[in-house]
């Protein structure tokens, strides 16, 4: 029984993604749509068709490139503005439509679409499961069409750990390493997106946190087991904050939490009460609210 709960304890690796980060992203969505439009021809791939004169197949082909370029930009468009509004049901149902799309930035989008709608109050267990394998098929489709796309990685990191609920303890802490390496490589390939260091803080946060005894238990079982540090925790919370400030109360709170865990009162006072003064936007920030109230309480007493 022991052993079984110090498992569970070390496999709680948990990626908070809420709407209060959805402005970062549609920041960086700016950005890509110039990469897109410049580099995206492969998009489209027309047939030659060998009786069209050469000057014609090149305005049709033409034509019909950028026609499909414009369609699937204002596919994403109308997507990141449903996000933004957390329109959550009608952008399900609206990449649903893409499901079978050659364009990895439908299917991270169609990924998240569905981990975000299993993630809904009055989703049933068994829609919520479904819907999470949903999510990491999609994801892991994104991935196979772009490699080099950063936000496949991350939703792809994501959805994994989501899916290894289901899948047992062992699975969940095995799936931890897989989970680090994409998260790692969602910031190397693009090092401003403040929610991608914020997601690998986490994970650090939440092995440096179990205690020796679970840590040497689960030594016995797993050959590696996962190790972080609260330095290293603290390192990507920085990160996070220095590519995009104030982008995020939860990463705020994060940021007061692992200054508690390393013993640093007044910097954890600090960033303690900027989280419970953060402007409430959603449900998660209500709870971020509460937490640093109750938290703040501790070093009153």
């Amino acid at each position: 029984m022991a052993t079984t709960s110090c498992l569970r304890s070390a496999a709680r690796v948990v990626f908070p993604i809420s709407r209060a980060v959805r402005s970062a992203r549609t920041r960086w969505l700016l950005t890509t749509r110039a990469t897109r439009a410049a580099g995206g021809v492969w998009l489209l791939s027309v047939p030659a068709v060998c009786y069209l004169g050469g000057e014609l197949y090149q305005r049709l082909h033409g034509a019909a490139t950028v026609h499909a370029l414009s369609h699937v930009d204002e596919v994403l468009e109308q997507a990141d503005y449903l996000y933004s509004c957390g329109e959550t049901e009608k952008l399900h149902q609206l990449l649903l439509q893409y499901k079978s799309s050659d364009d990895a930035e439908c299917l991270w989008r169609l990924a998240r679409a569905c981990r975000d709608l299993a993630l809904m109050s009055h989703v049933g267990k068994e829609q919520k499961k479904q819907l999470t394998y949903e999510a990491l098929e999609y994801a892991t489709q994104a991935l196979e069409k772009n490699e080099a796309c950063f936000a496949a990685h991350k939703w792809y990191a994501v959805c994994l750990s989501d899916v290894g609920d289901y899948e047992g303890v062992k699975v969940k802490i095995g799936n931890s390493y897989i989970i680090k390496e994409h998260l790692e490589r969602a910031v190397e390939l693009n090092p401003k997106d403040a929610t991608s260091f914020h997601i690998l803080g986490y994970w650090c946060y939440a092995f440096a946190e179990l205690p020796w005894y679970q840590r040497k238990v689960a030594a016995m079982i797993f050959a590696s087991p996962p190790t972080a540090t609260f330095e290293e925790a603290l390192a990507f919370f920085q990160k996070a904050e220095e590519v995009d400030p104030n982008f995020y109360s939860k990463n705020l709170l994060m940021m007061g939490k692992t200054y508690m865990m390393m013993k640093d009162n007044d910097r954890a006072v600090a960033w303690l009460t900027r989280a419970r003064d953060y402007v409430p936007r959603n449900e998660e920030d209500k709870q971020v609210h509460k937490e640093a109230v109750d938290l703040l309480k501790k070093f009153k007493a």
